[in-house]
């Protein structure tokens, strides 16, 4: 069995390194005038599953208008939990991508339900290191990119990307979205040490640390002021053409009119997007006889923790309020936001430096927003500066059974405010696109 699973390791790696993207040259030849950058990505098609997978997508989408071609560095798809194929025609045609070697340690390397601590050190997929590296430098000797760049939240692509800069001297940006080595998080020792080990090293090597939100930047700026002047925000932002290409039902089409639809589209953290006191909040309008299952219907799409939405509603006495749904494709998802007569973002305080990306695609639809979430995190701020103003506390059932009643009085009649035109336009990923290229074109001057 070892043998076997030997041979099947060193096919995989020889597969991986295989060649090149089938319309490599003419990527060459239409993007001979073009600088080039090294783009390390554990998310990109045909990865499903995390929102996460569109920051990279959209950017080697729209970096090649604004003088830059990407070349992305990825883990073999044998790594992702799940895959689809329905984002692989998103990928400019010709653009090179190579899928390094990698496994996932807890599905692929696990004997007798355990494995050693130092193989999930940073992250699970720290197998993706040793082939990244390798197929990281042929694509430099290949290509003599101009910039390395490497996104978190697979600290792993840091690991690659720093190895990399310190190989060929090309300098580097390290994107990290959101905090890494946080207070409490992650909860073991070691491997809070591994992130904190990245950010000091990507603190002294990156040209610019990046961050998609304020408070993150600020946070690091005062946690490692020498690197303060380098640490900047690029936010994250939604797809113009994939909202284009979905297609949605105006609220309110259907012949009958039920319960009004509010739409939470994505992952329910268990801690980071509690839904408990929303449950109670709605348990407790219910009893009341202020708010019933026929006005108001909570539909959870790709939640994840199904079972634990199914119990926690119904220990609260909310079960009749909430419909929980599988996945769907990605363009399905989004008409799906554009359909709905409301739509629910949760953040608790724990996150007020994080935004979760799912934000941007909401303004988009032009719905209706609930926030549940800490009014003075950034959540709160880029909702504010879009003009929405139902933002109350997750973690209070009083303020969320408060906010309900007139909230669904408000959208039944048609008169919810929308983001405002200006902001929507604002949080296009063409845009955010715009401001990477910038970043792009100063990190190669300096």
């Amino acid at each position: 069995m070892v043998f076997a699973r030997s041979v099947e390791v060193l096919a995989a790696i020889w597969r991986s390194a295989a060649g090149y993207h089938p319309g490599l040259s003419k990527c060459i030849e239409a993007g001979a005038d073009l600088k080039r950058i090294l783009m390390v990505a554990y998310h990109y098609p045909p990865l499903a599953g995390s929102s996460g997978i569109q920051r990279t997508l959209r950017f080697s989408q729209h970096l090649p208008a604004l003088g830059w071609r990407p070349l992305v560095l990825s883990a073999d798809p044998r790594a992702y939990v799940k895959t689809s194929d329905d984002l692989l025609g998103d990928i400019p045609e010709g653009t090179v991508v190579r899928r390094a070697f990698a496994l996932d340690t807890s599905r692929h390397l696990t004997i007798f339900g355990r494995y050693a601590g130092w193989m999930a050190r940073p992250d699970r997929w720290i197998s993706w290191r040793f082939d990244g590296v390798r197929q990281g430098m042929q694509l430099i000797r290949e290509f003599k990119p101009d910039l390395i760049w490497s996104t978190y939240p697979i600290a792993t692509a840091h690991v690659i990307a720093a190895r990399l800069h310190r190989k060929s001297g090309i300098p580097w940006v390290a994107d990290f979205r959101d905090p890494m080595a946080q207070e409490g998080y992650p909860s073991d020792p070691l491997i809070w040490n591994a992130f904190r080990d990245i950010e000091i090293e990507a603190s002294e090597q990156a040209r610019y640390c990046v961050f998609t939100t304020p408070g993150a930047a600020q946070d690091y700026r005062q946690r490692y002021p020498a690197a303060a002047g380098r640490t900047v925000v690029v936010e994250n932002g939604y797809d113009e053409e994939s909202f284009l290409g979905a297609s949605a039902k105006p609220p309110g089409a259907d012949e009958h009119r039920g319960p009004l639809v509010m739409l939470h589209s994505g992952i329910v953290y268990p801690s980071e997007r509690d839904p408990s006191q929303l449950f109670a909040a709605l348990g407790r309008l219910q009893r009341d006889g202020v708010l019933s299952p026929g006005d108001l219907l909570v539909r959870f799409r790709a939640a994840v923790h199904d079972d634990m939405l199914r119990t926690m509603a119904q220990e609260h006495g909310a079960q009749a309020f909430i419909e929980v749904c599988p996945s769907v494709s990605y363009r399905e998802a989004l008409a799906e936001m554009m359909s709905v007569d409301g739509l629910l973002v949760m953040q608790a305080s724990n996150c007020n430096a994080q935004i979760p990306a799912k934000l941007y695609e909401y303004l988009r639809a032009g719905r209706p927003i609930l926030a549940l979430t800490d009014p003075a995190g950034d959540t709160a701020g880029v909702l504010r500066d879009a003009g929405v103003p139902d933002i109350v506390p997750l973690d209070s059932a009083e303020a969320i059974a408060a906010a309900l009643p007139p909230l669904v009085r408000a959208w039944r009649a048609g008169q919810a405010e929308l983001p405002t035109p200006a902001a929507v336009r604002q949080a296009s990923r063409r845009e955010r696109t715009q401001q990477l290229a910038e970043l792009l074109e100063s990190a190669v001057r300096t």
